[in-house]
This record gives structure tokens, sequence and C-alpha cells, in this order.
């Protein structure tokens, strides 16, 4: 009795090992995943927070049989993390195109005690990289990612929303400004029109929210790798 109980607690521990070992593989966001790759294509990095991980697969697939495209693995932030990260997710590669950006949770509000999405009228809210501060951080990354790929592609920041939570509408626009002033200050950068894209396919954002539908982002992607396609060089 004692070695069937055994065997039975065995296999009832194996299948729940299996189990949540495929819910965690389902649970993988295939923004995460790395493409399929051709050594004969030109490779490319995008670099965003979850509006690019929205749009990261419709990307991918409007740039199959034309480019690698990759990402770093997370959600990228806001500039601080960029300014941490970037020599991890540029890695070793000169990379043949490189589309980046970093604004929404620059410009975004948090509390005293660090509170993600702090009233912005609260008078102990502040933005997490003030402007100043965002416009060096960029500059800085524009330097940092020139170096290793042959074409860097800025992409503007994302409108915000009447209403969105921790958020002031207007101040994409405001951090877009600052960002093109760095932008041009380094020189040798394109610069991908996405706010005014964006505008163009408002009714996808979703309401009081930086975020998009799935229709929104496949269209954020598919313009994405229309602007990528551009630049590419020929096929190795």
């Amino acid at each position: 009795m004692y070695r069937i109980q055994t065997v039975l607690a065995v296999a009832l521990v194996a299948v729940v090992a299996s189990t949540a070992s495929g819910q965690n593989q389902r649970r993988v966001n295939p923004a995460f995943t790395d493409p399929e790759v051709d050594k004969t294509l030109p490779n490319v990095l995008l670099i965003g927070d979850s509006i690019s991980i929205g749009y990261h697969v419709d990307a991918r697939n409007a740039l199959a049989g034309k480019a690698n495209v990759y990402r770093p693995k997370t959600n990228c932030g806001p500039t601080i993390r960029g300014l941490e990260q970037i020599d991890a997710w540029l890695g070793d590669r000169m990379w043949d195109v490189v589309h980046w950006n970093f604004g929404l949770h620059d410009l975004k509000y948090m509390g005293p005690e660090g509170q993600n999405l702090a009233d912005p009228t609260a008078a102990t809210s502040h933005q997490q990289v003030p402007p100043e501060e965002y416009a060096a951080h960029i500059k800085t990354l524009a330097e940092r990612i020139k170096k290793q790929a042959k074409v860097v592609i800025w992409r503007e920041t994302t409108p915000v929303p009447e209403g969105s939570s921790g958020r002031l509408q207007g101040d994409a626009r405001k951090y877009n400004a600052l960002a093109a002033k760095s932008i041009a200050e380094v020189g040798g950068i394109e610069t991908d029109p996405f706010f005014a894209f964006a505008e163009s396919v408002k009714e996808t954002q979703r309401p009081a929210n930086v975020h998009y539908t799935a229709e929104g982002s496949k269209a954020l992607g598919e313009h994405v790798a229309e602007v990528i396609e551009k630049h590419l060089p020929a096929k190795k």
C-alpha cells in the first residue's frame, strides 16, 4: 500500500509540474521570443515600453523575409532604465537598424514614496524623469546607440489621452520636442513621426488609457515596419 501511495504521489507531482510548466510556457509574451533567424537578412532591434511590446509581433510579421526583428525581453521603461541596461540590450552585435523610444514612463507622475501613476495635480507628485533630465538622457542614449547601429531611428512618443491615470494630456508633445532637440544635437539620426501616425488611428487607443487595442497595435506595428524597411540594406 505504501508503495502504491508513493507512486501515486510521484505521479501527481509530475502532473502538477508538467501543468505548471505548460502554463509558464503559454504565459511567455511572443514579443519576448527571438525571431527565426535568417543569416542573409539584416538585424533590427526595437527598444521601447509596453506600446512597443504591443506592436512588436505585428512589426516582425510585416518584416518577415526582410529582417530579423529583436527586442529586449522586458518593458524598457524610462530613460533611467535605458541608461542602466542599454549595453546589455545592444549586446555585441552591430545592428543594421535600431528603432527606439522612451517617454511615457519618463513623463508619468510618481508619489512621494515612489507610488506609480500618482495624481498629477497633487503637490507631492513628481514626474519620474523631469524634462531637463529626460533631454540629457535621450542625448546620451542616442550617442550610445549610434556607436552600435548603422541606422538609428528615434520613434516619437505616443499621445496621452485625456483622463489617463498618472499622466497629463499634452506632456507627450512637450517630451517629444525635448527629444527632437537632443536628437538634432547628436545628428545623423532618423525620426519616425510616430505621434502624428498614432493620432491618425486614435480611435484604436483605449479610453483614458495610453494603450491600444489589438487593431491599433497592428496598425502601429505595420507603420514601424514601413519606416524601418526604407532603411534596410540589401540581403547579405
